[in-house]
């Protein structure tokens, strides 16, 4: 007899598992089988037939599903936003933004009447008017924005005194918020105008 051959019946003999009569029950419910001593993987029901494939879509059918794909995925951005917008930092930085008027909403609004304005066609104190306008959004945003700045500090230290979060990203997010019209601002707003945050 060789050392490395084995008899048949030993491999029967570890193919096979003995039950109690208390585990029988449990054991038939997985698929032992008494008679032959082992369990045996349970059979599909006869008749039952495999799942048929999918017709496919035509081209139509597919731009229309890309289309609903792209609405949801949009609905979702503007509800819950991008990677960059999750924490409770971001949270509160757009809560502070959201809960008051920006100056940064009217700034593009007055960049095209400036623009407009400053045409050479136009009349010199028309192009003056316009100068000084630019002049004046332009520091209200800088002032505006400084204001945002101070108050999220602020409330970041209070609520958040141990936070890993970089502040002057914190600023930059807030104040790019602040210079976007309300209605297109995403993730959208959860405050009020005048809610305290």
């Amino acid at each position: 007899m060789s050392l490395f051959r084995r008899k048949s019946t030993d491999l029967v003999d570890e193919a096979t598992t003995s039950v109690t009569p208390e585990e029988e029950p449990a054991a038939r419910s997985r698929g032992y089988t008494p008679a032959k001593g082992r369990e045996t993987p349970k059979r599909p029901a006869a008749g039952r037939r495999p799942p048929t494939a999918t017709k496919p879509l035509t081209k139509e059918e597919q731009r229309e599903h890309r289309r609903k794909l792209r609405a949801e995925a949009a609905a979702d951005f503007r509800r819950e936003g991008g990677p960059r917008d999750r924490g409770p930092e971001r949270l509160l930085a757009r809560n502070v933004v959201d809960s008051r008027r920006t100056v940064g909403t009217w700034f593009f609004g007055g960049a095209l009447v400036v623009l407009i304005g400053s045409n050479q066609a136009m009349p010199p104190a028309i192009q003056l008017a316009s100068n000084l306008l630019w002049g004046v959004l332009a520091l209200a945003v800088i002032v505006d924005s400084i204001l945002i700045a101070r108050k999220i500090k602020k409330l970041v230290r209070e609520r958040f005194p141990n936070t890993g979060q970089r502040m002057g990203s914190l600023y930059l997010y807030a104040i790019m918020r602040s210079l976007t019209f309300r209605r297109m601002r995403a993730p959208e707003p959860r405050v009020n105008i005048g809610d305290p945050i």
